[in-house]
């Protein structure tokens, strides 16, 4: 297949003026190098498009493809996520990962909680807080946990996102308000064991790729996944295989992640984050449908190597999954069709 590469890369902004924070979760030139290495592997030829504007520039002249290889985070919106799939999805071309529905909701950690909740999945107790008086909605006692609700590569995550008085807690929600300009996620923190599972497939076709158990060193910042510790992984961070046919905590979580996932549509490949409270009970907390794929720092392929998955095995399961999606004919002959059935 022809397959264009759609991207977000973090030299580019920083060259552009961008912060190292801001950037966190764009992806580094060695990751686009290893997914094109990856995909010519497996017999596929290639292109690199890059970010949405550049998408929308390259639709433009007539640029055609028959599957995208989506990976691009966007940078402005809460829906930042969503725009390159939505874009996709005007002109009926196949892409990777989820559709810009899932896109949008799962970026939203809150929301995301609110819809599983009501399905029966298990997850703290938690409250948005937009402004101040929000405040007055949390029911439930400290600690807290609190993160902006809409970043990923735990940005805005430290040590001070344990809040164990309630006294504390106006001003530091107002910190991370004012610091991100997005609501605030308010949960009860939990204290227990922390895995981050992998997933392959969508649907019913959805399944388990394995678990890791996330170790903080003493030298970490203590108790939270935090960014400084995600970001320098290697030094203060232990991933420990964990199998749920021997644990029965792992083989909780992992029925977790996979009604989630589920549940929420879901597409092709990912992880999901879990959390036991103070039973020992996993709750979730969060899903990431558009997960790092840095072969070396990102956590899927990391799982993925101590499981004996290769990168390339990883990357062909998600084009598997996505080709099914992908729909014959040019753009021209697709939007022609489109055009005919809506009666234009």
């Amino acid at each position: 297949m022809k397959i264009g590469l759609t991207y977000d890369l973090r030299s580019e902004y920083l060259a552009a003026g961008y912060g190292e924070e801001e950037t966190a979760e764009f992806d580094r030139d060695d990751t686009i190098d290893a997914l094109e290495k990856a995909l010519a592997g497996l017999g596929h030829d290639t292109e690199r498009i890059g970010h949405a504007r550049s998408l929308v520039q390259q639709l433009a002249v007539g640029r055609d493809w028959d599957l995208v290889f989506n990976i691009a985070e966007g940078m402005h919106g809460i829906g930042r996520e969503a725009q390159v799939p939505a874009i996709l999805d005007v002109y009926g071309i196949a892409y990777t990962f989820s559709d810009p529905l899932v896109m949008a909701l799962t970026l939203h950690k809150g929301m995301t909680k609110h819809v599983l909740r009501d399905a029966g999945v298990p997850t703290a107790d938690f409250v948005v807080v937009r402004e101040p008086s929000d405040l007055q909605a949390v029911g439930f006692g400290p600690p807290y946990f609190i993160k902006p609700v809409a970043e990923g590569t735990g940005k805005g995550v430290t040590a001070d996102s344990i809040v164990r008085n309630r006294k504390d807690l106006d001003a530091a929600c107002l910190k991370l308000i004012t610091a991100f300009r997005q609501p605030v996620l308010v949960e009860s923190f939990l204290p227990g064991r922390e895995f981050t599972v992998g997933l392959v497939g969508t649907g019913r076709e959805a399944r388990i790729l394995g678990t890791m158990e996330v170790l903080l060193l003493e030298n970490a910042e203590a108790e939270v996944y935090s960014y400084t510790n995600k970001e320098r992984c290697e030094e203060l961070v232990v991933y420990r295989i964990v199998d749920a046919d021997q644990d029965l905590v792992v083989r909780q979580a992992e029925a977790i992640v996979l009604k989630a996932w589920q549940v929420l549509g879901c597409r092709d490949c990912g992880r999901a984050d879990v959390r036991c409270d103070a039973r020992g009970v996993p709750q979730f907390m969060e899903v990431n449908p558009l997960a790092g794929l840095h072969p070396q720092h990102s956590d899927l392929p990391i799982l993925c190597t101590r499981l004996g998955i290769t990168y390339e095995q990883l990357i062909g399961w998600v084009v598997e999954s996505a080709q099914k999606r992908v729909r014959t004919g040019t753009t021209d002959q697709r939007i022609q069709a489109y055009a005919y059935c809506c009666g234009s």
